[in-house]
């Protein structure tokens, strides 16, 4: 049964602090439909609990945020991207306010209330601007209820994207993205949006791992579309490890706010003595990629499952206040943070790289966009600083606005969009092939593609994807599709790219850590891994971009 194709002007597919912030920028003058591949809050933004770094106290400034993130990405991010999201950074802050999000505050000398500002590993001032400690549902519910009330949004939940529709795929001379083919979960049915603009803003590609503290939608979804319709990607072999998620089975990997350590957390082994002063000057403040490998090292020299954090030093009242969300957490699974260390281990947490774009969030494909962590705008480099990941969000939202705002009256109108064709398919009566490669991809993602890493694991893996990529290929080419399918398709590919990109990169910095290559090459100025795929149009960014391995 034919469904029929839906026009806008600007098609968003993710629905976290990116989309929708996006969303709301551009509803005054454009029809925004926005989807959620779940509930509308089921992204990242959701559980993020610290907040958004800016610069916002007198004792700061732009130069220091900047400089901090630099020695945070180990010689890899790139100035321009950095400088430029820094100096945005006060003016997001106060958009969000103007949107109705809570921020915490505290009173000043003259009587009225600034921020209260956390801080966090990598930072060298408090510029944290939170919700309590739990920040991200603040942003994501206040934006989303301001969405919901815009005439010109359509909000669509349990939507996952098939694929983008790319006018050279039609046979048509340009290389512009018209729009997508989408799976409405509730109709079962395939259905074509077409749009002036499409804006990926899904996010992260972290369960591409057996354990992360990403919900379970973060399967790389925009990046793995965006390379199919032609667009490079870079850097995918940094992928962010948090250190400390708790450790419970009905846990799911919950997070535990850099934030506790900011304020005076410990890491201890589990003889009750610490540790970090053996790996870093910065002890508990160190990055994150040298807290998460300090972790692993113990926990594999030990033969231990987790280590411990412990926070307990501090006041009960200091902790309720600080972090009641994480308190209340720890307290339905047995643990109370004000009298005991809570157990943790790392998990895969942020996905560095992505989808290759400039300073307006534009891909290499025309009127395709990508912003926050589904993009790689040169801003974390080999590791991400803390809280940089929602400031990123907000800042390529107004950029993205500010770039499709003006051509919106002059852009063409895609031409009529084929439907999604299922002649060919049957309904699968192997159901357990998806669910078998889906787990098997994700364990030798976590045992081979990990925190420390081999040539030889990493060869391991890439036979191992090859050959799953092949079976999926055969499956996806013969069964109609489900979610399940589309996720794992997406993020078999992700894997192949994370793969490919670390075995390119012959030292080790940042979030890749290899025993092959322990060091650093410094000979040479270091090099983004920028992968190109087969069908890519050739008219990329070239200046930004000419320093690909």
């Amino acid at each position: 049964m034919a469904t029929t194709p839906v026009f806008t002007d600007v098609l968003i597919i993710g629905c976290g602090a990116a989309g929708l912030s996006l969303a709301l920028r551009l509803a005054d003058s454009a029809r925004v439909v926005a989807l959620a591949k779940g509930p509308l809050y089921e992204g990242s933004t959701y559980y993020a609990q610290g907040g958004v770094s800016a610069v916002l106290d007198a004792g700061d400034s732009i130069e220091s945020h900047v400089q901090d993130t630099l020695i945070a990405g180990a010689g890899l991010c790139h100035s321009d991207a950095v400088r430029f999201t820094v100096e945005h950074g006060p003016k997001v802050i106060e958009w969000l306010s103007a949107q109705g999000v809570p921020f915490t505050m505290e009173a000043n000398p003259e009587g009225g209330a600034d921020y209260h500002l956390h801080r966090e590993g990598g930072h060298s001032h408090r510029r944290i601007v939170h919700a309590a400690d739990a920040t991200g549902r603040a942003i994501q519910t206040t934006l989303e209820e301001r969405a919901r009330q815009h005439p010109n949004i359509t909000l669509h939940d349990h939507y996952s994207v098939v694929d983008l529709i790319v006018s050279r795929k039609l046979g048509l001379n340009d290389n512009r993205c018209l729009g997508a083919y989408v799976l409405n979960r509730q109709s079962e049915r395939v259905e074509v949006i077409a749009a002036r603009f499409v804006v990926l803003a899904t996010g992260g590609a972290s369960r591409v791992y057996l354990y992360s503290s990403n919900p379970d939608g973060s399967t790389g979804d925009g990046i793995a579309m965006a390379w199919r319709a032609g667009c490079r990607v870079a850097n995918m072999e940094f992928m962010q490890f948090h250190p400390t998620c708790l450790y419970h089975p009905q846990a799911k990997s919950f997070l535990i706010s850099e934030a506790v350590r900011g304020e005076g957390g410990v890491l201890l082994l589990p003889d009750g003595s610490r540790f970090m002063q053996n790996f870093d000057p910065r002890q508990e403040l160190a990055p994150r990629d040298i807290v998460a490998r300090a972790i692993d090292h113990e926990m594999k020299r030990l033969g231990a499952e987790c280590l411990y954090l412990d926070i307990s030093h501090k006041p009960a009242d200091f902790i309720h206040a600080h972090f009641p969300n994480i308190d209340a957490k720890c307290r339905e699974h047995g643990f109370d943070m004000t009298k005991e260390p809570l157990p943790v281990v790392p998990a895969a947490h942020y996905t560095c790289g992505g989808v290759l774009t400039d300073l307006a969030g534009r891909s290499d494909v025309e009127g395709l966009y990508a912003i926050g962590e589904v993009a790689f705008t040169g801003l974390h480099g080999a590791n991400r600083m803390a809280s940089n990941s929602l400031l990123e969000c907000l800042v390529f939202a107004a950029a993205a606005s500010a770039d499709i705002s003006p051509q919106l009256p002059h852009s063409p109108i895609p031409p009529e969009l084929p439907e999604w064709d299922e002649s060919r398919v049957t309904d699968s009566d192997e159901e357990v092939v998806v669910a078998h490669n889906w787990q098997e991809l994700r364990r030798f993602m976590w045992d081979y593609v990990g925190i420390v890493r081999t040539d030889k694991r990493l060869q391991r893996a890439r036979h191992r994807v090859e050959l799953l990529l092949r079976e999926i290929d055969e499956y996806y080419g013969n069964f109609r599709i489900d979610n399940n399918l589309i996720e794992l398709r997406n993020l078999a590919l992700v894997a192949d790219l994370i793969i490919c990109s670390a075995l390119e990169r012959k030292e080790s910095r940042g979030l890749h850590y290899t025993l092959d290559y322990p060091a650093a090459n410094d000979d040479s100025p270091p090099r983004d891994t920028i992968l190109v795929p087969h069908n890519f149009a050739g008219k990329g960014w070239s200046p930004r971009w000419q320093n690909a391995v």
